[in-house]
């Protein structure tokens, strides 16, 4: 295996073990939520790096780390929300949740694989900044497929997109060190 491929499984076994936590303590809540509610808890996460970034103020004992953890955990949520549709009530258990989650990783890293092959890793010399601001990008895409119902005349569909949120997430993951419950670049 190579080291691409151990990396982003070490990450996304932080993130999948944050998601089973929080859906111990919460079920799945998130069940409830409607595509475009997604794609907004999306954008609180990235808009919420980038002010960090930007700003390198921080008033929330939470940094960047975290943030593209969710962003991670939301992509997955919003592939499960639009192959599942959303609901009034949780209608399913953490094992079908977890199940659906592991699937979605699992397309979300062939993704990965397939593009990076084409574009040889160029990933690794982009700056942190560059994947929160082509996350903001592909919401801003999604929200505007969502405000169109969906349709596209030429591009990729919302699924494409939260894929590859939780790609650049992922690899803004993969470009920071996480020490001793620090994260530092």
């Amino acid at each position: 295996m190579d080291v691409t491929h151990l990396q982003f499984d070490e990450i996304l076994s932080i993130c999948r073990d944050i998601f089973a936590k929080k859906l111990h303590d919460y079920g799945a809540a998130w069940r409830i939520l409607r595509p475009e509610s997604v794609t907004d808890q999306i954008f609180i996460k990235a808009k919420r790096i980038r002010t960090l970034e930007t700003t390198k103020d921080n008033k929330v004992d939470e940094g960047i780390f975290p943030e593209y953890v969710g962003i991670v955990n939301y992509g997955i949520i919003g592939l499960i929300q639009l192959e599942l549709g959303y609901v009034d009530v949780v209608d399913i258990e953490a094992e079908k949740a977890l199940e659906l989650y592991e699937r979605f990783v699992a397309e979300s890293k062939a993704l990965m694989d397939a593009k990076n092959h084409d574009y040889g890793e160029a990933w690794r010399s982009m700056r942190i900044s560059s994947y929160t601001d082509l996350i903001l990008m592909k919401i801003q895409r999604t929200k505007e497929i969502e405000a169109n119902e969906g349709q596209t005349l030429i591009s990729e569909g919302i699924d494409a997109n939260y894929k590859d949120m939780i790609n650049y997430a992922v690899f803004g993951l993969i470009k920071m060190k996480w020490i001793g419950g620090q994260v530092v670049r």
